[in-house]
């Protein structure tokens, strides 16, 4: 085997880390994108019983957005397993106990039909901000691109740049708003 060979293959079957950005996307269509990372479907060597999915670091879970009413009628099922321990949980209650939660609970249920799943949930590392540790950090090669841009807010943007934006009419200087 070559050296070229043998560094290709290498590549192939080692574990590498991923990066992903939570700001403003839909936690249900982003749990698509790193469950495919997680088990490995985006290498040529997967199988579903062969277990070479990759790391993925989810940064920024509190800043997660579902669509429409989503954070009231959306609800959690918990149960603790003692009699009368079943409980319903509302997403936006959810989300201010733990903001890691609803994240985890969206990409375990993607993998719905992976046999190895709890194990493979272990490569799965979220964090409510941008604060990772050192040692995670050192090991991502990649970043995940986000389904949804992610809008500039106003008060972000240059004052210059908005000033000679076109505007569609002046206002009368006796204009008065509400």
């Amino acid at each position: 085997m070559s050296v070229t060979q043998r560094v290709q293959q290498w590549a192939t079957f080692a574990r590498t880390w991923h990066i992903f950005d939570c700001t403003w996307q839909n936690p249900f269509e982003a749990a698509s994108l790193i469950r495919k990372h997680l088990m490995g479907l985006h290498k040529p060597i997967y199988h579903p019983m062969n277990d070479c999915g990759d790391h993925v670091v989810v940064i920024n879970t509190a800043e997660i957005a579902l669509p429409g009413d989503e954070w009231k009628k959306r609800a959690y099922f918990h149960h603790t397993g003692y009699a009368g321990g079943a409980s319903w949980t509302l997403a936006w209650q959810l989300h201010e106990k733990d903001p890691t939660m609803i994240m985890k609970k969206a990409i375990y249920r993607a993998m719905k039909g992976n046999l190895q799943r709890r194990h493979t949930m272990q490569r799965l590392h979220l964090f409510k901000d941008d604060e990772v540790p050192k040692e995670m950090l050192e090991n991502v090669t990649n970043q995940i691109r986000q389904p949804r841009r992610v809008p500039e807010r106003l008060d972000h943007i240059d004052p210059d740049m908005v000033r000679d934006f076109p505007k569609l009419m002046d206002y009368p200087k006796d204009y008065i708003l509400r």
